[in-house]
């Protein structure tokens, strides 16, 4: 049976202080670990909040030798690449170095030519999709704004319509879930991951829907973290001197407007922040695929393309540049992804 809750048990749960958070998820882990008698794995991706996730799994009483999965895309940042291989080789004796390394099938680029460029959300990019080979379906007038729906309301996101780029959710599917189902068809394990449903409305509906532990579901998933916060996972990091990719930068008390970001904050420097002041890093805010836009054109600047350019100047040209029309298609070339003609039609800025 599913495990359904009110909106308001979410709130309370988010509102939590730390320690009584630890104490549930610890409790969910060992409930997922026990029902699986142990067959069970975390999804790693070497962000900062699977890095919180395993090191409270690693370090939770009752579990033991519990695999990390990272799946090598190759659109993850090189300090991410390389924090999970230091993990792996045992540099860090606060994780199990029990980490299992996946690559997928398929390039990036080879999916962008071949299902289309992910931009705005999962959900947008899979309407659009839809309603460019249907425009009668259902999603179709979704997305033209025939049809209410809260997630993709008003046709804001219409004009996509007529890009002349195909657009599709389709990466993180054939990139990373689909590696990671045939780790799980190959070994039987089940997967414990590192979701919050503050990220979007799909993980907070999936929560209130399924709680942490999805016993019951098709394809059973543990979010033993998810009624954390973006700061629980700060605050953590900052309370267990947890090692994490240095391509965050510092974890520091959040400087006022006119601060320049990466300047040493006097209270951080000191020690003495405290358990309710907000956080911030000085370096990149997220880590997931380098490349990806989803969610891009809700960033204030420097948004993280226009942060690429100046931390990883080699994989933004490859990353902007490039790019070619085929059979009036805008798709990829030996040059380049060409995500700089996208980015120009969603109005985002990455220069």
């Amino acid at each position: 049976m599913a495990n359904k809750h009110e909106p308001y048990a979410l709130k309370q749960r988010q509102s939590l202080p730390l320690e009584a958070k630890i104490i549930m998820t610890q409790l969910r882990i060992r409930q997922w670990y026990d029902h699986w008698d142990g067959d069970v794995y975390v999804s790693f991706s070497g962000g900062k909040d699977s890095t919180v996730l395993k090191h409270i799994v690693d370090n939770t009483p009752g579990v033991w030798d519990v695999p990390a999965v990272f799946v090598n895309t190759g659109l993850e940042y090189p300090e991410i690449q390389k924090f999970v291989k230091d993990i792996k080789a045992g540099k860090y004796p606060c994780f199990n170095s029990n980490v299992e390394i996946l690559r997928p099938q398929m390039r990036f680029d080879e999916v962008l030519k071949n299902h289309g460029y992910p931009v705005v959300s999962k959900r947008v990019s899979a309407y659009v999709e839809t309603a460019k080979r249907n425009p009668d379906s259902m999603r179709a007038k979704y997305i033209r704004g025939d049809e209410w729906t809260k997630f993709v309301a008003g046709g804001k996101w219409a004009y996509l319509i007529d890009s002349q780029f195909s657009i599709s959710d389709q990466c993180c599917n054939i990139m990373k879930k689909k590696p990671m189902k045939q780790y799980v068809k190959a070994t039987g394990r089940k997967a414990i991951t590192g979701q919050m449903a503050c990220e979007s409305l799909t993980r907070e509906s999936h929560w209130l829907k399924n709680g942490c532990n999805g016993f019951h579901l098709k394809e059973p998933i543990s979010n033993p973290m998810a009624f954390w916060t973006e700061q629980d996972v700060l605050h953590y990091i900052k309370k267990f001197n947890v090692p994490y990719a240095s391509v965050y930068g510092d974890i520091q008390v959040k400087q006022a407007e006119n601060t320049e970001k990466g300047q040493i904050n006097l209270i951080d420097y000191i020690g003495c922040y405290e358990p309710e002041d907000i956080l911030e890093t000085t370096g990149c805010d997220r880590t997931g695929c380098i490349f990806c836009m989803f969610g891009c054109h809700l960033e204030k600047e420097p948004n993280r393309f226009q942060w690429l350019k100046e931390t990883h100047p080699r994989q933004y040209e490859y990353c902007i540049g490039g790019g070619e029309m085929v059979d009036g298609k805008w798709q990829p070339n030996k040059e380049g992804l060409g995500l700089g003609h996208v980015l120009d039609y969603i109005g985002v800025k990455y220069d």
